[in-house]
């Protein structure tokens, strides 16, 4: 990869024109540049001048002591371990960077909103919480603060248009509520050498009477997902059991991403729109013309526990049981995610682009060829017998900065220059060489991705195509991340484990969804936005009219659909 010509000159030029006690700082942003930022979507010049911005603009703050908290991803553990002691040597300003758990992140944050004690001066959260940040108004919203008092912090290159997921944290009042940090999709994942060797392919057709490639439905993905498990790959040199799945099912918090994550619109339950189905979006729930919700059961006009969700589950459910590793039942999120690259699955239809990194490197070898090129490929997920053209078709993560009311002007005013400085043009195409999670569409075009897209399977393709669109996180209809997300992974839990039917299980939580809902327009806590639940009536009236809910279909199984790679790679481009 081409590296960025240093310019001495200009160096020592910048440097002669600072002012003696900025000195250290901009020497200290010189030598960040030259030792970290190999690759950048800016100049030299341009990367020295947004420096010295950062060093002008945090000279109130220095000496102040921030915390930041984000989940522990490869993203966030570059800018913990790489940026931040890069930051607080460029600017004064001592910043902690917590890396803890996501349930943990929303725990802390919860926290916060209740009580108003300022445990972190910012987090990065995910944008699936937008609806409970314009709702509670207990973040500041970012269009004003960049107006207002956070104007003198807020970076003159910061390039808002720049970033692709700005749909994803704006609310019904088209006002920005939080500023993407990392971003990755949940894919379909699958061993590209697999699909392509002659025998499997021979042997598929003959069995199943049509082409080996990506499926494009849950029929064909169940086909293949058969046809693998126990299949004897020792004429591609591959020991021990084959299995054509992998997925997770431990009763763990996990479980819940797992479905609210898009799964139950992979499956066709809610309805059509971008970014997320309206009025009824991926978790059942139904909003009237003011965004408010107004139930999540059928009977209320949700979706939660309609014939599509319990199709979604019973799938689900049913894979797991037939074609995953025995140890899968029992696994969380964390621990499942490393398992294909072990190289004994064959496919896995919900798998985070987040896992890529650990996918292309040390421990990867059994996926990886000779020269380090992977042996897999990640495709868009198929979809349920329920979905049509138009709805939602997979989950996107947007990780974002989130400036807290409770926060102090000042220290929001100094987390916020370090939310932007790891956001930065300058730091950026860098962060995302190390994570693979995009947040600009500058980064996503610099000629280094062109040149490393061959070795990430995809992943360049995919955010450099228009369908990227298509994936979302969750949208404004959840009022309550953080209440309602709980009770997903206890009530799927249950139909996981065999102890409820999915039917049952879906009942249970559109109830207790329905509870939070009562609860939450009682209060009042969210004003003209908050909830207004409809009366309850016979589920058949939802179920007869357009849209979500949708009835039972006569039948699930559809006719199998494939495509090759390499054509729905040409239909990307």
């Amino acid at each position: 990869m081409k590296k960025l010509l240093k310019s001495s000159s200009a160096v020592a030029l910048a440097l002669a024109t600072l002012s003696a006690p900025a000195m250290a700082d901009m020497a200290a942003a010189v030598s960040f540049l030259d030792g970290t930022i190999e690759r950048s979507a800016l100049s030299r010049a341009e990367q020295e001048a947004e420096m010295q911005w950062f060093v002008d603009a945090a000279e109130p703050y220095k000496g102040m002591d921030i915390k930041v908290v984000s989940e522990t991803i490869a993203t966030h553990e570059y800018e913990a371990n790489v940026l931040a002691p890069a930051f607080t040597a460029i600017t004064g300003i001592k910043v902690t960077h917590d890396l803890i758990g996501e349930g943990d992140v929303v725990e802390k944050l919860q926290t916060q909103m209740q009580t108003g004690e300022n445990i972190y001066d910012a987090y990065i959260n995910d944008s699936d919480l937008i609806g409970t940040h314009w709702r509670y108004k207990q973040a500041r919203n970012l269009t004003d603060w960049m107006a207002g008092e956070g104007a003198s912090v807020t970076n003159p290159n910061l390039n808002i248009d720049d970033f692709i997921g700005l749909q994803f944290t704006t609310g019904p009042d088209g006002k920005l509520y939080q500023l993407p940090d990392q971003q990755f999709a949940n894919l379909y994942w699958f061993r590209h050498d697999w699909f392509v060797d002659e025998k499997n392919m021979a042997d598929f057709k003959t069995e199943y009477g049509y082409d080996l490639g990506v499926p494009v439905n849950w029929s064909a993905y169940e086909d293949i997902a058969a046809f693998f498990t126990g299949r004897d790959l020792s004429h591609m040199g591959v020991e021990g059991d084959v299995f054509g799945h992998m997925d997770y099912g431990k009763k763990d918090p996990s479980l819940g991403w797992r479905f609210t994550d898009a799964w139950m619109s992979m499956a066709g339950m809610g309805d059509k729109g971008e970014p997320n189905g309206l009025p009824v979006d991926e978790w059942g729930i139904r909003v009237n013309e003011n965004s408010q919700p107004v139930g999540s059961c059928v009977a209320r006009g949700g979706a939660t526990n309609s014939p599509a969700a319990v199709y979604a589950i019973e799938s689900y459910v049913d894979w797991l049981t037939k074609y995953a590793p025995p140890a899968a039942a029992g696994m969380t999120f964390s621990e499942s995610g490393p398992i294909p690259s072990q190289g004994n699955v064959a496919q896995q239809m919900f798998w985070y682009t987040a896992f890529t990194a650990s996918m292309v490197g040390e421990g990867a070898e059994a996926v990886l060829n000779d020269d380090g090129t992977p042996r897999w490929r990640m495709a868009p997920s198929p979809h349920g017998a329920y979905w049509e053209d138009g709805m939602k078709v997979g989950y996107q993560d947007a990780g974002s900065w989130t400036l807290m009311e409770s926060t102090p002007v000042d220290r929001a005013q100094a987390a916020w220059l370090y939310a932007q400085f790891v956001t930065s043009m300058t730091v950026d195409v860098e962060k995302a060489h190390a994570g693979l999670t995009f947040i600009r569409e500058s980064t996503i075009d610099h000629e280094s991705f062109t040149e490393r897209a061959p070795e990430l399977g995809g992943l360049v393709e995919f955010y450099r195509s228009p369908a990227r669109v298509q994936w979302s996180p969750t949208g404004t209809n959840v009022p309550d991340y953080p209440r309602l997300a709980q009770l997903w992974w206890q009530n799927i839990g249950d139909a996981s484990s065999g102890a409820k039917t999915a039917q049952e299980a879906l009942d249970s939580l559109c109830a207790e969804q329905e509870a939070v809902l009562s609860r939450l327009e009682r209060a009042g806590l969210q004003g003209e936005l908050g909830p207004v639940l409809n009366e309850e009536q016979d589920p058949e009236v939802w179920l007869s009219q357009p849209g979500s809910p949708r009835a039972a279909l006569e039948t699930t199984d559809e006719t199998p659909e494939t495509i090759s790679y390499e054509e729905l790679i040409q239909s990307w481009n």
